[in-house]
């Protein structure tokens, strides 16, 4: 997806990794083109800047582009954390977001559940805080997003077990409007 719907590979780009998977993280950190910029909670390999998406400390419009795979689902407040990503990424940039989600329903949220066991039970990870559905664009749009979504099923089977993709690895590609300040 990065290298067929994105820039990534071929512009120069200031871009913002959130939570990155080590071996993603190292490829994109050596490339020329790009200023690398990865954010974390925690301190993982080639985190470059520890931090929690609800208070990112990048400047406002700082960044031209975003990745963010499997993170919102943690984040109790995801809501300030989609918020903050719109508010560094400059206008005409974009961000690949990535989510569990289900298409059949809205999203699922307890705030009630707050137990390992629970949360593996209601949203299928113990570290999971809710589970996203069909409604989980309208929380993009609200932040200001501009939104398409690219569903997993629409990869045809061979590359989806070339690239190790679930069948629920939507991504939602969303851009901030160039106008917007």
């Amino acid at each position: 997806f990065l290298a067929e719907k994105t820039n990534l590979f071929d512009d120069e780009l200031r871009i913002f990794h959130v939570s990155p998977k080590y071996a993603v993280s190292r490829r994109l950190s050596r490339l020329d083109n790009l200023e690398y910029i990865a954010g974390d909670i925690a301190n993982r390999p080639n985190t470059t800047v520890r931090m929690d998406l609800t208070a990112v400390p990048l400047k406002s419009a700082s960044v031209d582009a975003i990745i963010c795979v499997h993170v919102l689902e943690h984040i109790i407040e995801d809501k300030a954390a989609i918020t903050e990503m719109h508010r560094i990424l400059r206008p005409g940039g974009w961000a690949v977001i990535s989510v569990p989600l289900r298409l059949d329903r809205p999203t699922y949220e307890d705030a009630t559940i707050v137990t390992a066991a629970a949360r593996e039970a209601a949203f299928g990870e113990t570290t999971h805080v809710r589970y996203y559905g069909y409604d989980f664009i309208d929380r993009l749009e609200a932040a200001g997003f501009e939104v398409a979504l690219h569903e997993a099923r629409a990869i045809d089977d061979d590359e989806r077990d070339r690239y190790g993709l679930l069948d629920d690895e939507n991504i939602f590609f969303c851009r901030r409007a160039s106008g917007a300040a």
